[in-house]
């Protein structure tokens, strides 16, 4: 196993770790959290190296991937950097790419009653106005789960607050930071249940931010991405 104490504050740069092989030939890993070796729990970086492809395979608890960069297919069309995919528990494809990409991918991780297929081109998507001069883009939301892009301008600096259910962060361009450091492009976080930090940024900043899906004992409902980051809440 690999990070699955939910308990504990998790930070990987990601961009200092080594490329690991995976059953495939020319699909590449940078594993962030492992169940098991071949199944179950997994968040990884992946990279398919062009023209590698991945055999049939299916996802009895949900697939989510973000394409950082190149283009990622499958049966059911191209998707380009900045598409965000979810597919859902019991779906499966046969993933390729032609020239090459890197992706963002968790796996087994889907309540089992979130059945949506998502499929959102972040590039041709408007951004939400937020608190102060953030932006904010909603890709999916189930029950307590929240997904969303935050945009940060230079010099920005977020309320203190508190992660019910946990908060996970990855650094897509610029340089996020907090009380306890600094997070370049690239970066993973996993902040646990009731854990909490003061944000800011030094120069414009994008995250890929999910909420409220980590293990919980008790407590209030948690704030959706959309009213924490647009102050509605």
């Amino acid at each position: 196993m690999l990070n699955m104490d939910f308990s504990r504050n998790v930070t990987i740069r990601t961009a200092e770790q080594e490329w690991m092989p995976s059953p495939a030939g020319g699909v590449l890993r940078k594993p962030l959290a492992r169940e098991d070796a071949e199944r179950g729990h997994a968040t990884s970086v992946v990279r398919y190296e062009p023209g590698a492809s991945f055999k049939r395979h299916e996802h009895p608890m949900g697939e989510e991937i973000l394409v950082l960069d190149g283009v990622f297919s499958d049966e059911t069309g191209d998707y380009p950097t900045g598409t965000y995919l979810r597919n859902p528990p019991g779906s499966g494809h046969a993933p390729f790419s032609k020239e090459g990409c890197t992706l963002l991918v968790k796996l087994h991780q889907f309540d089992e009653r979130d059945r949506s297929t998502v499929r959102i081109d972040t590039r041709n998507t408007p951004w939400l106005p937020g608190i102060g001069g953030l932006e904010v883009m909603p890709l999916h939301e189930f029950e307590h789960e929240h997904v969303a892009l935050v945009k940060w301008p230079a010099n920005e600096i977020f309320q203190p607050h508190r992660h019910f259910g946990g908060e996970e962060i990855f650094v897509l361009s610029g340089e996020f930071c907090d009380e306890h450091g600094r997070y370049p492009k690239g970066t993973w976080i996993r902040s646990p249940h009731l854990s909490q930090h003061h944000p800011f940024v030094d120069q414009e900043t994008v995250i890929w931010v999910k909420t409220g899906h980590l293990p919980v004992v008790s407590g209030k409902s948690p704030l959706p991405l959309r009213e924490k980051f647009a102050g509605l809440g």
